[in-house]
C-alpha cells in the first residue's frame, strides 16, 4: 500500500479551495450562498478523534505483542489494513473537505460585518481545523501500522512507493 502523500493533498486542498471560492462568488452573485454547518467541524472532529484512539490502541498493542507480555492480544493484519484504508480515505475527504470550507471561508471574509456570514466564516475556519487534525490523525496511524520491514530493506529509511 502507498504512502499518504501531503503533496497529493495540499493539491486537492488547493484545488478544492480555488473551485469553492470561485463558486461562492458565483452563487453569492446569483442569490444567497448555501450555510456552512455548524455540524461540520463536530463530525471532521469526531473523525479524527476515532483515527488517533485506532493508533493508539493499535500502537499500545504492537508494543505489547514485541515485548512479549504475557496475555498480549496480537493485531489481526486484516484488521490493521483496514485501519490504514480508512485512514487514507478519511485524510483524502479531509483534504477535499479542508479546500471546499477554505474556500467558502476565504470567500466570507469579505462579509464579515454581516452577523450570519461572520458565523459562518467561523464554522468554516473550524472545519478546516478539525480537517487537517484528520489528516493528522490518518498520517500517525500509518505510522504505527508501517511494517518493520519496510524500514529494514532501506537502510531505516521509509519504503518508496512504486
Amino acid at each position: 500500500m502507498k504512502e499518504l502523500r501531503i503533496r497529493v493533498l495540499a493539491g486537492v486542498f488547493v484545488v478544492a479551495g480555488v473551485l469553492s471560492w470561485a463558486g461562492a462568488r458565483l452563487w453569492n452573485s446569483l442569490g444567497t450562498l448555501p450555510g456552512v454547518p455548524l455540524a461540520a467541524p463536530i463530525v471532521l472532529a469526531l473523525i479524527a478523534v476515532v483515527l488517533f484512539a485506532t493508533g493508539l490502541s493499535l500502537r499500545g498493542r504492537f508494543k505489547a505483542q514485541r515485548e512479549r507480555r504475557p496475555g498480549a492480544k496480537g493485531v489481526d493484519p486484516m484488521m490493521a489494513a483496514r485501519a490504514v484504508v480508512f485512514g487514507h480515505a478519511s485524510a483524502l475527504v479531509a483534504a477535499l473537505v479542508c479546500g471546499i470550507y477554505g474556500g467558502t471561508g476565504v470567500f466570507l471574509l469579505e462579509l464579515l460585518d454581516l452577523p450570519p456570514r461572520r458565523d459562518q466564516a467561523i464554522y468554516a475556519g473550524f472545519s478546516v481545523l478539525a480537517g487537517i487534525a484528520v489528516i493528522a490523525a490518518a498520517i500517525f496511524l500509518e505510522r504505527v501500522c508501517r511494517l518493520p520491514e519496510d524500514e529494514d530493506e532501506n537502510n531505516g529509511r521509509p519504503h518508496p512507493a512504486a
